[in-house]
Parts: C-alpha cells; sequence; structure tokens
C-alpha cells in the first residue's frame, strides 16, 4: 500500500504538470483566436490573408507533427525550446486556429442593428467592437470555447511524446515499474474527468455571470 501511495503521488505530480500546460496552453489560444479570428474579418486582404493561412494550416496539419516541429526542427533553425515550450507552442496555436472560426461566426452573428447604432453614435472601429460587439459576442463564444478548453486538457496527452512529465507519462513510468496497466490509467482517467467537470462548470458560471442584463441589451 505504502509502495502504492508513492506512485499515485508521482501521478498526482504529472497532474499539475498538466494543469499547467493545460492554462498556458488555453491563454496562448485565447490570444490566437482573436488574432486569426479579428483577421479573418479584417478590411485589410493582407491580414485576411495571413489569418486565414493560419488558420488552415494548424487546423489542416496532425497535432503530432507540430509538436515534433516545435521540439525538434525549430532548434535547428535557431529557436530552441523546452518540452513545456514546444508543448504549449504547440497545443495553443493548434487549437487557437480552430477557436478562430468560433470568434469571426459569433462577430458575424451580431445583429446588424448593433453596428448601425454603433455608426450613428460616430464610434470608431476600436470602440465598435470594443464597447458594443466584443462583450455580446464574447458570450456566445463561451461554450465552444469550454469545449475547445476541454478538447486541449485531453490533448496534452500527447506530450508524453517529447518526455514531458505530465500524468500520461507518469502512468507509463508507473506501468512499466509495478507491472499493472489498469492502476495508474484508470487514476489519470478520473483526474482527467474531474479536471474537465471543473473546466466545464468554470465556463458555465463565467457564462451565466456574462448573459446577466443581455436579454435587456437585445431589447
Amino acid at each position: 500500500m505504502e509502495q502504492w501511495s508513492g506512485y499515485i503521488g508521482l501521478i498526482l505530480s504529472g497532474a499539475g504538470v498538466t494543469v499547467k500546460i493545460t492554462l498556458l496552453s488555453c491563454a496562448l489560444a485565447l490570444v490566437a483566436a482573436f488574432v486569426g479570428g479579428m483577421g479573418r474579418i479584417s478590411r485589410h486582404w493582407p491580414l485576411r490573408w495571413l489569418a486565414t493561412a493560419y488558420i488552415e494550416f494548424f487546423r489542416g496539419t496532425s497535432i503530432f507533427v507540430q509538436l515534433f516541429w516545435a521540439y525538434f526542427v525549430l532548434p535547428l533553425l535557431g529557436i530552441p525550446l523546452t518540452p513545456m515550450q514546444a508543448g504549449v507552442l504547440a497545443l495553443g496555436l493548434n487549437v487557437g486556429a480552430y477557436a478562430a472560426e468560433v470568434v469571426r461566426g459569433a462577430i458575424k452573428s451580431v445583429p446588424r442593428e448593433q453596428y448601425e447604432a454603433c455608426t450613428a453614435l460616430n464610434l470608431t472601429r476600436f470602440q465598435e467592437m470594443r464597447h458594443v460587439i466584443l462583450p455580446q459576442a464574447f458570450v456566445l463564444m463561451l461554450p465552444t470555447f469550454g469545449n475547445n478548453a476541454i478538447e486541449l486538457l485531453k490533448g496534452t496527452a500527447i506530450v508524453s511524446l517529447i518526455s514531458l512529465s505530465d500524468m500520461t507519462f507518469q502512468a507509463q513510468v508507473v506501468r512499466v515499474q509495478t507491472g499493472s496497466t489498469a492502476i495508474p490509467f484508470l487514476t489519470i482517467l478520473v483526474i482527467y474527468f474531474g479536471l474537465s467537470v471543473i473546466l466545464s462548470s468554470s465556463i458555465r458560471a463565467l457564462e451565466r455571470h456574462l448573459s446577466r442584463g443581455l436579454d435587456v441589451t437585445k431589447a
């Protein structure tokens, strides 16, 4: 029993790494999503082209290849990355590409009357987005952002391929040392599920908070 408590502690230390990767990757994905999504609806064609190229590239190639490029190829180009940095970069940019289309779609779904009201008030493009369009669109983005965050959490398992000591890596270590497969992988199964529940609950709570007064605004 004492031996297994030590192994469980090893997996829990990996859970801390998984949480760190998830939070950092989500932050990068959020920035990439807004940059890419806003770029897609830009009035300037070079920005639209760059945003489209980014989105199509990261959606059209394997996350495994992206991870290996970040960790093994970028150092050959003079950009050395630690396993943590490579994992965050690959996961953040990959999920951000999918979320960018969510941003674009949510902004486009805001009623035309809102844009007309901004024009009537003589708001600049920045003021229009900052004070009127994005606050409404962000609420529409949240449910899908929540799904993206959960997919990112589950996707962190791939960083074990570059020897980053996340939960999956530590579960493999325990499996090799004990010869047991069921216990370590059942443990990380439960932890992944628990983390997913926390993520989805947090997103729903944020959505309820930001939705207060939304119906009044629409009216």
